[in-house]
């Protein structure tokens, strides 16, 4: 049989993403990929990947699964403080930002997320699971790509490209966390709205609403004011927009966004924090600071050379947290009876 995760608890949203589709928005088929580009490259470079391999994005809490296959290396990234490596032996907790190799029959649970929701699992060699449109990536509402083109589901079988792995575990000694701030920059269409509202854009807080999904962050603070009614002609989208609808609550367009759409632009978040902006979850509050082109530019210049040199950042790991069942297990403490005074 082939070597696979078999998928026992699904969690929530769970799906294959790699980098997305660029190319096919013309056709109407948006780009899709990982909401944290940048968490996803993390998980690849502990894995031992090239950085846009397909891995499993959660979005929440609960997924676990079987190794079925003889050595598999594993390593996670994003929100997600760790997981649980489930042996014959005893339970161990093996953090983020950490490889480990687990073998066939282990279970691997992925613990809740803190401060934040997305995170990502990648394997060694990646999931044998043929492109669409040359993507992996899960996009739910067309059915395409990923597993079956939707979620995982309990008893899906992810199947592996290689048969064993026995990377030894790395770690990278960073900090991945949920932006307070994402810096704009105005525009498209600013011309649809009064003097004052990118001022209350910059100068106010907003909250990510439970209206929030993959296509964008549902935004819920002061009501940005139109000096033009009605819709605007259809343009392209691009990742990052942040969308007005007529009640001026703003939207954060992300990685399933709809590839045109009527409502205007008021700014547009830049490249070096789209990858963060994936991370809020719902309840999570932020600002958002005006910068011009060039500073956008150096700041995903200086981003992209911080990823680049990653990989000669990496230190062998050192022993998985231990928890109070392996402890026990180990039987650290031998010939203690009942105590009395004085002992």
């Amino acid at each position: 049989m082939k070597p696979a995760l078999r998928i026992l608890e699904p969690g929530l949203a769970a799906s294959l993403q790699d980098c997305g589709r660029p190319g096919y928005q013309r056709f109407g088929v948006p780009v899709s990929g990982a909401l944290d580009s940048v968490s996803l490259t993390i998980a690849n470079i502990l894995a031992g990947n090239p950085p846009g391999t397909a891995a499993i994005e959660l979005l929440g809490a609960g997924l676990a699964f079987a190794v079925e296959a003889d050595s598999v290396t594993l390593a996670l990234a994003g929100m997600a403080p760790g997981l649980i490596l489930e042996s014959e032996q005893a339970p161990i907790r093996v953090p983020a930002l950490q490889s480990v190799n687990a073998r066939r029959g282990d279970t691997v649970r992925i613990l809740a997320p803190k401060g934040g929701s997305v995170s990502y699992l990648s394997v060694e060699g990646g999931f044998d699971i043929p492109p669409a449109l040359g993507s992996r990536s899960t996009y739910r509402r067309a059915g395409l790509g990923g597993y079956e083109g939707g979620p995982l589901h309990a008893g899906a079988r992810l199947p592996l490209c290689l048969v064993s792995s026995t990377r030894a575990p790395v770690r990278l000694k960073i900090e991945v966390r949920p932006p307070d701030v994402l810096r704009v920059m105005r525009g498209p269409n600013t011309a649809y709205f009064t003097p004052p509202a990118f001022e209350a854009l910059t100068g106010s807080v907003y909250t990510v609403t439970a209206a929030s999904d993959r296509m964008g962050l549902r935004l819920q603070g002061p009501a940005l004011e139109r000096a033009m009614e009605g819709e605007m002609t259809t343009q392209a989208t691009t990742a990052g927009a942040l969308q007005v609808p007529a009640d001026g609550q703003p939207i954060l367009l992300l990685a399933d966004r709809q590839t045109a759409g009527g409502y205007p632009r008021i700014a547009t978040v830049i490249g070096a924090d789209i990858a963060a902006a994936g991370r809020l979850a719902a309840g999570m509050s932020l600002r958002f600071e005006e910068v011009n082109r060039e500073e956008a530019l150096r700041l995903l210049s200086e981003q992209r050379a911080w990823l680049a040199a990653l990989p000669a950042a990496l230190e062998p790991a050192g022993a998985a947290a231990l928890t109070p069942e392996y402890l026990l297990s180990r039987n650290l403490i031998g010939g203690v009876t009942a105590g009395g005074a004085g002992d």
